[in-house]
């Protein structure tokens, strides 16, 4: 991006008005969703990092280079990627091909072919801007998790000095640790991280020992109550089984929660629609522009407001008499409420940043 892009577009992002009920927030309120799209922002020169279908073609690629894929299945897949609605289930398919048998993820070539994609990552790192506005937010308390098998985050955090940290649900020890907030630098993959093989996980049967875990559900369901959740870069995070194995299933009344979502606006009346469904899920759809490169400007302005915000500490305000706020508070006052509520699907884009 030249000096003149940027320049218009920071005049666009200043003109621009944010949702009160968002930057009113403290950083410790809020819990960071991280979705391609933040990974395409940063590198861009890593084709399998824009989309899950990217992403996808990709580890197809890799795969008949590797010889780890019969011929004959390299063609199916491409053409399912192509055809497909669903690519979960057919990156589902593709780590089942390239597994054992028997059933089991591990051992298997899928994170080969993921080692190969992702190889070098640190030299493709072009624009840093979202991950700074990450790690501010994350100085001040905000925790993050992610559906990306990058570590891109991890990897610029360190440049940085932070002490950051891959997490995955397969330690239990440390997955409590960080839902309860006492790993500041911590990251979360609810997929696993591509460098780890035994962390590396699609299907939600794969975590069962994590869902069937009532201590584990229960602390991780809290966050969906008590935090807000603002989702950067996701287009198909609500209909991840794993998220919603996590967060959704079991969560009552989300009419009544308050998260947020990122999104970029073609079409204005997709984008309403798409706020008007979302609501139901207590999840308030903001446009960041109508193109992709105004992303990371507008998620560094954000953050600066969101960081300006002084706190309750200092200067202690009624939560009911701050717009937004009440909606937690609302949420956190029904946690002992029991029940369970099926998520509906939701029809959104088919790659990692939804796109209106």
């Amino acid at each position: 991006m030249d000096s003149s892009e940027r320049s218009t577009i920071r005049s666009e992002q200043k003109s621009r008005k944010f949702l009160k009920s968002l930057i009113r927030k403290q950083p410790r309120d809020l819990l960071l969703v991280i979705g391609t799209g933040v990974s395409a922002a940063v590198a861009p020169g890593i084709p399998a990092l824009c989309s899950w279908r990217s992403c996808i073609e990709a580890v197809i690629e890799a795969a008949e280079q590797l010889e780890v894929l019969h011929p004959g299945d390299v063609a199916e897949f491409r053409k399912k990627v192509i055809k497909d609605r669903d690519l979960l289930v057919v990156a589902h398919d593709l780590i089942r091909k390239m597994s054992p048998r028997t059933g089991d993820t591990k051992p298997n070539f899928f994170q080969d072919c993921l080692m190969e994609v992702f190889d070098n990552l640190e030299q493709h790192i072009q624009n840093p801007l979202v991950l700074q506005s990450i790690l501010r937010l994350m100085e001040r308390g905000t925790m993050v998790l992610t559906t990306n098998y990058d570590n891109l985050l991890e990897i610029f955090g360190q440049q940085q000095g932070k002490p950051m940290e891959s997490l995955d649900l397969k330690d239990k020890d440390k997955v409590l640790q960080w839902a309860r907030g006492h790993i500041k630098y911590g990251v979360l993959h609810i997929h696993g991280l591509y460098t780890d093989p035994c962390g590396m996980v699609l299907d939600p049967s794969g975590y069962k020992d994590v869902t069937q875990d009532p201590e584990v559900m229960e602390i991780l369901q809290n966050l969906y109550r008590t935090k807000s959740f603002l989702f950067l870069g996701c287009g198909e995070t609500l209909r991840d089984q794993i998220f919603q194995a996590l967060f959704l299933y079991t969560v009552k009344n989300k009419v009544d929660l308050e998260h947020y979502m990122l999104v970029l606006k073609e079409n204005e009346d997709h984008f309403f629609k798409l706020q008007a469904d979302m609501l139901l899920h207590g999840i308030k759809v903001v446009s960041y522009g109508d193109c992709f490169k105004q992303f990371p400007e507008y998620v560094q302005d954000l953050t600066a407001q969101i960081c300006k915000q002084r706190s309750p500490d200092a200067d202690r305000v009624d939560s009911t008499t701050l717009l937004g706020t009440s909606c937690v508070d609302c949420a956190k006052r029904k946690l002992g409420e029991n029940g369970t509520d099926s998520s509906k699907r939701i029809k959104q884009s088919d790659n990692g940043i939804l796109t209106i």
